[in-house]
């Protein structure tokens, strides 16, 4: 590829687009990622002065991808019920879904909620009482992992921390029933 200054954000768009997107979606699990990152990368591209002083833009731009990319896992976001979905005829359906859904006229919904919430409860009593109760109140209470933060009198990081460990383990213990959905 011969080298050529680019003048304008069009230009740098036009001939970089597709192959950093590429870039990118192969270091992110999903599309949507990819795509908000790239979506950054050209908003600090557009902010530069000088963009057609840059001597390598090429270098420049896997450069500041590589950078929103470390970016988008440090500030990874736990997971929650709502993350785990399976595919029925209509469409995508949330566990959380499920477990809240009217059981009364449905045996095999309520047969496997009741086991579910069962093994739930077991799995949770597994946990610390920290990771526990991180878990309990952003799921079941709804609460912020910044309000469980402030309540604890902890870092955010370390509530988020808390609710990771608690997330792999009951994904680890329950994965026999998320794969029976």
């Amino acid at each position: 590829m011969s080298y050529k200054k680019t003048s304008s954000i069009s230009e740098v768009v036009k001939n970089y687009g597709s192959q950093l997107l590429r870039f990118i979606n192969g270091k992110v699990k999903k599309i949507e990622d990819a795509e908000d990152i790239l979506q950054e990368v050209w908003y600090q591209t557009s902010r530069l002065s000088n963009i057609d002083q840059l001597e390598n833009m090429s270098g420049w731009l896997y450069a500041v991808a590589k950078n929103k990319i470390t970016d988008l896992y440090r500030k990874k976001k736990p997971e929650s019920l709502e993350d785990h979905t399976y595919e029925d005829d209509e469409g995508k359906i949330q566990i959380k879904e499920i477990l809240l859904a009217d059981d009364t006229n449905d045996a095999e919904l309520k047969m496997f909620k009741d086991l579910f919430w069962d093994q739930l409860m077991k799995a949770l009593d597994e946990l610390p009482e920290k990771q526990r109760n991180t878990f309990l109140w952003h799921e079941i209470e709804d609460m912020t992992l910044q309000e469980i933060a402030d309540q604890e009198g902890e870092s955010i990081k370390t509530i988020i921390s808390r609710k990771g460990y608690a997330v792999k383990h009951l994904r680890e213990r329950l994965r026999v029933l998320y794969n029976e959905i």
